[in-house]
């Protein structure tokens, strides 16, 4: 098959597996049902590939979404978030002392690729930094890629059936309807934000850019519409669709391996997200809820999602997340060269 036809069956089962997830009411539907169903169907080689290509207009728009949420009295917390900053610098480094060693010899991984296997960083830097200094590729693809979506159905799952929030969709009600003009600025969110994330290369730059210029808008009072509730279903079964093609080419024995280094992995990070999220509301009196969204590993976008469906502080876990990634980003290379040394 074609790229195109293959890349439309990916989205074909990513959306039949989100309207099953709807049907039966679960978590995320939209995004856990598409991530899970194209998972499976490219560990059985079904010939499905990813709509990488738009992927970035995709979390353009959920950045859009996720910058309505931020309010003018956000600058008036702000103080108070240098503490749980501090806190997050401090949880990173604990991953790191429990996770890498448990990589390294429950995984029987060699230390480099323990190393960057097991740093809370984002997937593509810890990739691109493990591959320049030796570490094994795959292992270090497999475990982020997993600890991804462990990490979001655990804690999907978690409020929806043990905390009893109502992890939905994620859309927002808009207050009124969209006109003409509150779509351009929309676009203009999405199209300039995305240019200026490149330009100053953010981690994320077409989600970031768009979110900081989405917030921009809002906090200043300049508009209040939000992207269609459609539009955000649909970027999320894209967004599922291409974290469940990333399994294409794991045989299903590699994926049971590292599935359960991964469940581990994950449960130990988390045990520390919630002991971080105890010293967060000793601190500052953040909710444990949205400390752990803060904290927990499980990509900026998606966790932001669920902060959103939660009705969390989406501006609050969406600035512990950039700090945590540009943080492991410095600090990594920095403690290899030491190691190494």
């Amino acid at each position: 098959m074609t790229p195109l036809p293959r890349i439309a069956l990916g989205l074909l089962i990513g959306a039949a597996g989100g309207f099953v997830f709807a049907l039966l009411h679960l978590p995320l539907p939209w995004m856990l049902g598409a991530l899970f169903a194209t998972m499976i169907a490219a560990v059985l080689q079904v010939p499905v590939l990813p709509p990488a290509r738009i992927r970035p207009v995709v979390v353009a728009v959920i950045g859009v979404l996720l910058g309505a949420r931020f309010t003018p009295d956000i600058v008036a917390q702000a103080g108070a978030w240098s503490l749980t900053v501090a806190i997050l610098m401090a949880y990173v480094v604990a991953v790191a002392l429990v996770v890498v060693p448990f990589y390294r010899f429950a995984g029987r991984f060699d230390w480099v690729t323990a190393y960057f296997a097991g740093m809370p960083g984002g997937l593509t830097e810890m990739i691109e930094i493990g591959e320049a200094k030796g570490a094994r590729v795959a292992p270090v693809i497999l475990a982020h890629s997993l600890r991804i979506v462990v990490t979001i159905a655990l804690i999907a799952f978690w409020f929806r059936f043990v905390m009893g929030h109502q992890v939905g969709t994620g859309a927002v009600v808009p207050q009124a309807p969209l006109t003409l003009i509150d779509v351009a600025v929309m676009l203009g969110c999405a199209g300039f934000g995305s240019v200026l994330g490149r330009v100053l290369h953010f981690p994320a730059p077409t989600f970031l850019g768009p979110l900081a210029i989405s917030a921009a808008l809002h906090m200043g009072g300049l508009t209040q519409s939000v992207p269609p509730a459609w539009i955000v279903n649909t970027a999320q079964v894209i967004l599922g669709s291409v974290l469940g093609c990333r399994f294409l080419g794991i045989l299903p024995r590699e994926l049971v391996q590292a599935g359960v280094l991964a469940i581990g992995a994950t449960v130990l990070t988390l045990s520390l997200a919630f002991l971080g999220a105890l010293a967060m509301q000793s601190v500052a009196g953040v909710g444990v809820e949205q400390a752990i969204l803060a904290l927990a590993p499980g990509g900026l976008t998606e966790m932001g999602l669920i902060a959103l469906a939660i009705h969390a502080d989406v501006a609050f876990v969406a600035l512990h997340h950039v700090v945590r990634i540009l943080f492991v980003i410095v600090i990594a290379p920095l403690l290899f060269r030491m190691v190494e040394r």
